[in-house]
């Protein structure tokens, strides 16, 4: 694996994170998806894990999710050209039935060996304020397990974790595909909402 600089342009990082073997994930993945966005993109995106389609383009948040997020950024008045959006993991784990692959939750020491890629990333990048979106992604960033509703929505400031940026808790709009039909519209006008903080933070800061 290459040797990465303190700060590496994300030209190089992204090469140097095609060859990672730090677990197990990328043996059954097709290859490394890294984060996609502007190199000083004042926000940064961070969701669990690359899905089936991402897996297979090498784009993060190309599949139904990324729809979902489209769909809300745009109702939340956010434009995702100037975001940069990744993932905590890096390679699709699945589990495989017939000829569908099934997506299954990273585990700790999954997330902990994909850690040094998106610790590089927000280095490289110093941003402003970080989304995380979802369980896994929260962990990553914050080194420990958060409680998704209890936190979700406000903007925490760096002394409560261990970067520069402000950080802004949220669910993963994956989830939004799995809630009951009946609360679909509320728990996706909940995301809209928190996506509404991106906007107020953008233009205030």
């Amino acid at each position: 694996m290459a040797r990465l600089s303190r700060r590496p342009a994300l030209r190089s990082l992204r090469e140097a994170a095609r060859g990672c073997r730090a677990c197990p994930l990328w043996k059954n993945a097709t290859q490394t998806v890294f984060g996609a966005g502007p190199a000083r993109a004042r926000v940064v995106l961070v969701g669990e894990q690359p899905g089936d389609q991402e897996d297979r383009i090498g784009l993060p948040f190309v599949g139904p999710a990324g729809r979902m997020l489209d769909k809300a950024l745009q109702q939340a008045g956010v434009e995702r050209t100037g975001l940069y959006v990744t993932n905590a993991v890096k390679h699709f784990k699945f589990l495989l039935r017939g000829k569908r692959r099934m997506h299954q939750k990273p585990t700790g020491l999954e997330i902990a060996a994909c850690h040094r890629w998106l610790e590089k990333e927000l280095a490289s990048i110093r941003p402003h304020l970080i989304v995380a979106m979802g369980a896994t992604a929260a962990r990553s960033v914050f080194g420990r397990t958060m409680r998704i509703e209890a936190n979700r929505g406000h903007i925490m400031p760096p002394d409560s974790h261990s970067h520069a940026a402000d950080v802004l808790i949220t669910v993963h709009p994956s989830w939004l595909l799995r809630v009951p039909e009946a609360d679909k519209a509320d728990a996706f006008r909940g995301f809209v909402r928190d996506l509404r903080r991106v906007r107020r933070y953008v233009a205030e800061t």
